[in-house]
């Protein structure tokens, strides 16, 4: 038996696929290669666009998007990352949760982006609780529906 709250695992599946869809996006980048290039885009096929800038806008979105989340929600993210990277079990989500309440300092967004592989870990620990996210995932990427339905 799982030990799972009745009422889900504390933030809504529209919500965490949304996170997982933006933490792949920001995934995916490369570091900044050469900040000073003056390659000509058509010379390097448009590779740039996968490098992450200072700038970034998807690192600022994924970053506000999980400072938004209350107390709660972001605790539930490190618990699913932890539990998708095998840190723990899903059976041992109570107290999983709980360490990751109990553990929080400085920025939960900040740490959480720090993880590389970040979407694939929270998809991984919603599946170890029985969550599936397919559908949500599909809707987020071909409507580009956020958390707030917009």
């Amino acid at each position: 038996m799982r030990d799972t709250p009745e009422e889900g695992i504390g933030i809504p599946t529209d919500t965490l696929a949304w996170i997982i869809l933006k933490a792949r996006a920001f995934d995916a980048q490369a570091g900044v290669s050469d900040p000073n290039e003056s390659s000509n885009s058509a010379d390097d096929q448009f590779v740039s666009v996968l490098e992450g800038q200072s700038d970034d806008p998807t690192a600022a979105e994924l970053h506000d998007l999980i400072d938004s989340l209350s107390d709660d929600e972001r605790a539930a993210l490190v618990a699913l990352a932890w539990i998708g990277r095998g840190d723990f079990e899903g059976e041992e989500w109570a107290d999983v949760l709980a360490m990751a309440r109990e553990r929080r300092q400085g920025s939960t967004a900040r740490y959480l982006m720090e993880m590389p592989l970040l979407g694939d870990y929270l998809e991984e620990g919603a599946a170890a609780l029985g969550v599936n996210l397919s559908d949500e995932e599909a809707e987020g990427y071909y409507h580009g529906r956020n958390r707030t339905g917009e």
